[in-house]
């Protein structure tokens, strides 16, 4: 049998319309997670203020999220197999938007306590979702025949565009935070229940058991750790930028609140477009070629930002660490997910130890903002360029082996 890695089958000349309807669908529903994620990164300065929090505390407040999913990752793929795809994304939605409103709630009011258990609920819920539409990704990939994860995740990105515009507007009028909250909640919820309606079938009886079998085994796969390893470095890369961005350019630059949020709206612009042009790279060059080039992107973008003499160079260094940032997470879903019978679950081992960088990054980079400040303490992301770039190897195309081609 050859070695070589088999070429994507080129795009047919019409879809079947329920394949079309899925594919759409799984675009909306990264959009709209997008979204979510937006509106609340551009109000983290009002929970900051509002709560008056340090750099050290806020970090440690977003470590619920991160424990909230981290608790759910590990569950997901079993869920999946219970109650399908679709059905985990109304849920996510669900507790990810009501976790947003209670916590945004929490700071209105002054109480540390109600926005911890808001933001775990957030994080829960993001955690299921984001498992859940990876995976229902990963299969409408397989069954178009062709690289089509990145632009999933270019929805992703288009979403937080969409937020943080509106974000950027509704800050300039100094529209409430619960108004704006409010609103984006219940468009969302009913949003996501629509596109959910729109997902593949579920697997049959067989198939979900050997869902939750293969997602115990997939922990013991050294290629399937190598991948969720290099996914941990990037998504470290995306989630500092979602996190702290904002905050290190007010911070370090002296900028107003609307023009830190704008800051990371050219982040966010980025990454979309390395994600919308990220699949003819892939095609052409290989992932290995593309994920080095992105390592370096990020590392020189990062340093440009923390050190541009004038901010029309930190824009450049920002633009960079957009690009840079923008394929790591959905080519290691797409590797993950290379042999279609095991995808689910190698989907979901991936996903849930990238999500480490969501429940380590938090603490440690509030405690290296509290000590070198909030704008060099995005150095800590340079450093992090040099293990994610040597593990992009277990992103290597592989073949799929003869009895797992459906």
């Amino acid at each position: 049998m050859s070695t070589t890695a088999p070429r994507r089958s080129p795009r047919p000349a019409s879809l079947p319309p329920r394949l079309v309807l899925a594919r759409n669908s799984v675009a909306g529903s990264f959009a709209l997670n997008g979204i979510v994620f937006a509106t609340f990164a551009s109000r983290l300065p009002d929970v900051r203020e509002r709560l008056d929090l340090s750099n050290g505390a806020l970090g440690l407040l977003l470590l619920a999220t991160s424990c909230g999913s981290l608790l759910a990752l590990p569950a997901t793929g079993w869920v999946i197999g219970r109650i399908g795809a679709g059905n985990t994304v109304r849920v996510g939605a669900l507790l990810d938007t009501v976790g947003l409103l209670v916590a945004v709630l929490g700071a209105v009011l002054g109480t540390p306590a109600v926005t911890v258990v808001g933001l775990f609920l957030l994080g829960m819920g993001n955690g299921s979702w984001d498992v859940a539409m990876n995976v229902e990704g990963a299969e409408v990939e397989r069954r178009l025949g062709y690289t089509i994860m990145p632009r999933f995740h270019a929805g992703w990105s288009l979403g937080s565009f969409l937020g943080l515009g509106v974000a950027t507007v509704l800050l300039a009028l100094h529209v409430d935070v619960l108004v704006h909250v409010g609103v984006v909640v219940a468009v969302v919820l009913v949003a996501a229940h629509l596109t959910a309606a729109r997902f593949l079938e579920p697997q049959d009886e067989d198939d979900e058991t050997a869902v939750v079998r293969d997602s115990r085994s997939a922990w013991g796969e050294g290629r399937t750790l190598a991948l969720g390893l290099m996914v941990l470095a990037f998504a470290l890369t995306e989630g500092t930028a979602n996190d702290w961005l904002s905050l290190a350019l007010i911070d370090g630059y002296d900028l107003p609140h609307w023009a830190g949020v704008g800051g990371f709206t050219v982040f966010v612009v980025a990454m979309t477009t390395g994600r919308l042009v990220g699949t003819a790279l892939l095609d052409r060059l290989g992932r290995v070629r593309v994920l080095l080039a992105s390592a370096a992107c990020t590392f020189v973008g990062v340093l440009l930002t923390v050190f541009g003499p004038h901010l029309a160079v930190v824009v450049v260094g920002i633009l960079f660490w957009g690009a840079g940032a923008a394929l790591g997470f959905p080519v290691g879903m797409s590797a993950a997910a290379d042999d279609p019978v095991r995808a689910a679950a190698r989907v979901s081992v991936v996903s849930t130890i990238g999500y480490g960088a969501f429940l380590a990054g938090p603490p440690l980079l509030g405690w290296l903002a509290d000590h070198v400040g909030t704008l060099h303490m995005l150095l800590f992301l340079a450093a992090m360029v040099v293990p994610s770039a040597l593990a992009v190897g277990a992103a290597r195309e592989r073949p799929v082996p003869p009895d797992h081609t459906a």
